[in-house]
C-alpha cells in the first residue's frame, strides 16, 4: 500500500455490486495490497499504512470542513462486522483531526425498553446527521437482520404481532431498509457502509488479548462467545445482508480487518474518495453582500486601537 495517489488502489475489489451475491470466504481477512507490497516486512508495511492514513485524515478534514460549509449534504458512515473486528478504533484513528463541532458518533447497545415499543428503524431515525455533518453508526439498523436473526429470542422480545413473524420477515427489513436509505440519499445524505471483516482466528486471538488485560475486561462480554459458537449462522446472514442491501445510492465495502493499520487506511480512502466526488464548495457572496464585507474590511482596517497600559 503507496502513500501516494489514492487513485494507487482501486476500491472496486471491496465494493460489493448491487444484485450479486456475497461469499465472505472470497474476501481475504488479511489483504495485504498489491502483490509488490507483500514482499515488504511487517513494520515497513505499517509505515506505510500509517503515512497514507495520515495523509487521508488531512484530507478527510478538509473535507469535513467544506462539507459543513457546503451545507447541502450529509454522510452517513455504518460500521459493522463481527466483535473485536475493530469498529471503535475505525472510528478513532480514521477520523482523528476532525472538527468534533462536525461529526457525530452513535453507538447502538441493545435497545432499550422505549425503542422496543417503537420501530426498529426509530432509533438510528432520530440518530441521522444534518446537513453539514458526519454522522457515523457503530453497529446500526443492520444488526436487526444479522443478530437477531441467529438469536430467535431477541426477535421475541420486539412483541411484532404474530401474523408479522413470517419466513419472509428479512427479506421484508431488507426491503425496508433500502428504501429507508433511498430516502435519505434523496434528500442529501450520502451512505457508506463497511463490512470489517475479520478472521476467526483473529477475532480469537483478540478475545484472548481481552480476558488477559484487566484494562480491556470492559470490551468482553459472554454473549461474545455464544455469537462466537454461531460463526457460521452469523456468515449467512452477513452474506445475505451484503447481497441484498448493496445498493447503487448505499454501496456495503467488505474491508478487510485482520490488519487493523490497512483496514483503517482503507476506509479512509473510500471516505475521502466519494467526498471529492461531491463537487462541495465554499458559499460565494453575491452582490450588496461583496460590498457589505468591503466596508467590513474598510472601517476595521481604519479603526485605532488604544495600547493598553
Amino acid at each position: 500500500m503507496k502513500s501516494t495517489a489514492p487513485s494507487d488502489i482501486s476500491l472496486d475489489r471491496f465494493a460489493v455490486p448491487p444484485g450479486a451475491g456475497v461469499n465472505l470466504s472470497d474476501h481475504d481477512p488479511a489483504w495485504l495490497g498489491a502483490a509488490a507490497m507483500r514482499d515488504l516486512d511487517k513494520d515497513k508495511l505499517k509505515k506505510q499504512a500509517k503515512k497514507f492514513l495520515k495523509a487521508r485524515r488531512a484530507e478527510l478534514a478538509e473535507a469535513q470542513e467544506l462539507l459543513y460549509a457546503d451545507d447541502r449534504y450529509s454522510l452517513l458512515i455504518i460500521l459493522q462486522g463481527r466483535d473485536a473486528a475493530g469498529k471503535d478504533s475505525t472510528i478513532k484513528h480514521v477520523m482523528r483531526g476532525v472538527n468534533p463541532q462536525g461529526c457525530q458518533v452513535f453507538s447502538f447497545k441493545a435497545p432499550s425498553k422505549e425503542e422496543l415499543d417503537h420501530n426498529y428503524l426509530w432509533r438510528c431515525w432520530k440518530a441521522l446527521p444534518e446537513r453539514g455533518r458526519i454522522g457515523i453508526f457503530n453497529r446500526s439498523y443492520y444488526e436487526e437482520v444479522l443478530v437477531v436473526r441467529v438469536q430467535p429470542g431477541i426477535l421475541a422480545a420486539q412483541r411484532l404481532p404474530p401474523d408479522h413473524v413470517t419466513a419472509d420477515i428479512w427479506r421484508e427489513r431488507f426491503e425496508d431498509i433500502n428504501r429507508f436509505e433511498q430516502h435519505m440519499v434523496r434528500n442529501g445524505t450520502v451512505i457508506l457502509k463497511f463490512f470489517l471483516n475479520v478472521s476467526r482466528e483473529e477475532q480469537k486471538r483478540r478475545f484472548i488479548e481481552r480476558l488477559q488485560e484487566p484494562d480491556k475486561y470492559w470490551k468482553f462480554s459472554r454473549f461474545d462467545l455464544e455469537v462466537r459458537r454461531q460463526w457460521d449462522d452469523y456468515t449467512e446472514a452477513a452474506e445475505d445482508m451484503l447481497a441484498a442491501t448493496s445498493t447503487t445510492w448505499a454501496p456495503w465495502y467488505v474491508i478487510p480487518a485482520d490488519r487493523k493499520w490497512v483496514m483503517r487506511a482503507l476506509v479512509s480512502l473510500v471516505i475521502t474518495s466519494r467526498l471529492a466526488e461531491l463537487g462541495l464548495e465554499y458559499p460565494q457572496p453575491e452582490g450588496d453582500k461583496i460590498e457589505e464585507l468591503k466596508r467590513a474590511l474598510k472601517q476595521l482596517q481604519s479603526e485605532q486601537i488604544q495600547p493598553r497600559d
